[in-house]
This record gives structure tokens, C-alpha cells and sequence, in this order.
């Protein structure tokens, strides 16, 4: 028998394989495109972190440039929801009558009678929506058809001159206020 001696081994770094090299090539990108395509899902089930901020008021543009006592249908961007690569934004439509720089009453466009969106009649000087015939007069009371409350307000402050409004959806076709 023929002993055989293995050779040693030098202590000089192996030289990288093309073999292993295209392992970790393949490795690195496959896991990059796991992480990319698996951080929306990821993401959209975690909850938004504007979830739940029911206090919110959003601006509403050129309120200082409003004419005093007469009713301006005004529209604000919000948004609402920001997950994975996606915003959400939501328009909100508000009439809104400035009595003072301080004081306005701002109104929903949503008729309480059945969430139809009403308009501002500058002829007649009154809301009516087209849907079913209701009419509201500026203060907001209904004057006529089917509705079953006055027209509903929204929350709403004041700062710096700028208006600032709660946007608020209100159960339809009921005698009271209910927020949904």
C-alpha cells in the first residue's frame, strides 16, 4: 500500500468561485425583491397612523377673501389615508357664510334628508336640493319639502384669520343629529 500524504493547505484566501459568486448575486437580489414587493402588504396591514383623529380640522382656502353674509360653496383636500405607496385624498364640499374675520357658520352639503347635494339659489336667496324638493332657508331651517331637520353644521375654528373645519357625516332621514 502507497501512503499518501495530503498536500497542505495554503493559508493565501481561496479565490471566489464563479459558482459561489452567482449564488450570492441571486441571493441578494431575490431578497431585495422579497422585501420590495412584500412591504405594501406589510404596511397595509399595519394601521394608518391617521387612524382615529376624529379631531382633525382642515383648512379651508381664501377665507379671508370671503364675501361677509353670503353663502360660498368651498372645497377642501384631505389626506385621509397614507399606506404602503398610496395617499388617499378625500375632497370635502362645505357652504360656508362669513358673518365677521372671527365668526361663520359653515354648513355640510349633504341634505339631512336623504345626503343628496343640495345648492345655493343666490336668485331665491335659499338652499334647494334638487334630489327630492327640500328648501332651507340661510339659517339653514327647512322651509319646504321632505326634509326632516335643518341643514347641518360643522365644527370649525379660527386662527390666524384662517378658517379651519371638522368634516362630520351625519345620519340622513331622522328628526335629530345623530354623527356617524
Amino acid at each position: 500500500m502507497t501512503k499518501h500524504t495530503p498536500t497542505p493547505r495554503s493559508q493565501e484566501p481561496e479565490d471566489i468561485q464563479k459558482r459561489d459568486f452567482i449564488k450570492g448575486v441571486t441571493a441578494a437580489v431575490l431578497g431585495f425583491l422579497s422585501l420590495a414587493l412584500t412591504w405594501p402588504l406589510v404596511s397595509f396591514l399595519i394601521p394608518s397612523s391617521n387612524e382615529g383623529t376624529g379631531e382633525k380640522f382642515v383648512k379651508v382656502p381664501n377665507f379671508p377673501k370671503l364675501a361677509v353674509g353670503k353663502p360660498t360653496k368651498m372645497t377642501t383636500v384631505d389626506d385621509v389615508d397614507v399606506q404602503a405607496f398610496i395617499t388617499t385624498k378625500v375632497v370635502y364640499d362645505v357652504f360656508v357664510i362669513k358673518h365677521a374675520p372671527d365668526k361663520a357658520t359653515v354648513y355640510s352639503t349633504l341634505c339631512p334628508h336623504l345626503n343628496c347635494r343640495y345648492n345655493f339659489d343666490s336668485a331665491k336667496d335659499q338652499f334647494a336640493c334638487p334630489c327630492h324638493g327640500s328648501i332651507f332657508n340661510e339659517d339653514g331651517k327647512c322651509t319646504g319639502g321632505p326634509a326632516p331637520r335643518p341643514l347641518d353644521t360643522l365644527p370649525y375654528k379660527i386662527e390666524g384669520g384662517e378658517l379651519y373645519v371638522q368634516w362630520k357625516l351625519f345620519k340622513a332621514g331622522i328628526a335629530e343629529k345623530v354623527e356617524m
